[in-house]
């Protein structure tokens, strides 16, 4: 993919079910600097060093790893990109989301991200995906 990934030059996604499209794009001016994920007119954002933090935890478990997307108000499945997207053991000690109440989905957003960058492979079936570490 050509797209720089920036605000004038954003990727465009698509879910890894294939369910809906989306824009994102780094935003390092941002305090702190944000992955920003563009859905309709809805605007999520997460901390942009959840890109090198969950591409060093799957390279360190070395395997597939279920996606579990969810939104903030619904539990994540356990041993999910999403459970581990809002734990207190990651790296930042808990959601990497920004905006309350738009915290969640991360397992949904944010693989599509690191495939896009050449970090990760992530399936594309119409439920139950998984992403694991180039």
């Amino acid at each position: 993919m050509s797209n720089a990934g920036t605000r004038t030059d954003p990727w465009s996604l698509t879910t890894p079910s294939g369910g809906s499209t989306y824009l994102a794009f780094r935003d390092e001016t941002l305090d702190p600097p944000a992955l920003v994920v563009k859905v309709g007119k809805t605007e999520l954002r997460y901390q942009l060093r959840c890109i090198d933090d969950l591409h060093a935890m799957l390279k360190a478990g070395g395997d597939w790893m279920p996606l579990g997307g969810a939104d903030e108000q619904k539990p994540a499945p356990d041993g999910s990109v999403e459970a581990w997207g809002r734990s207190p053991a990651n790296p930042v000690g808990g959601w990497y989301g920004l905006k309350k109440g738009l915290r969640g989905r991360f397992g949904v957003y944010v693989p599509p991200v690191l495939e896009v960058l050449g970090l990760a492979e992530v399936e594309k079936l119409p439920r139950n995906n998984r992403m694991r570490a180039i």
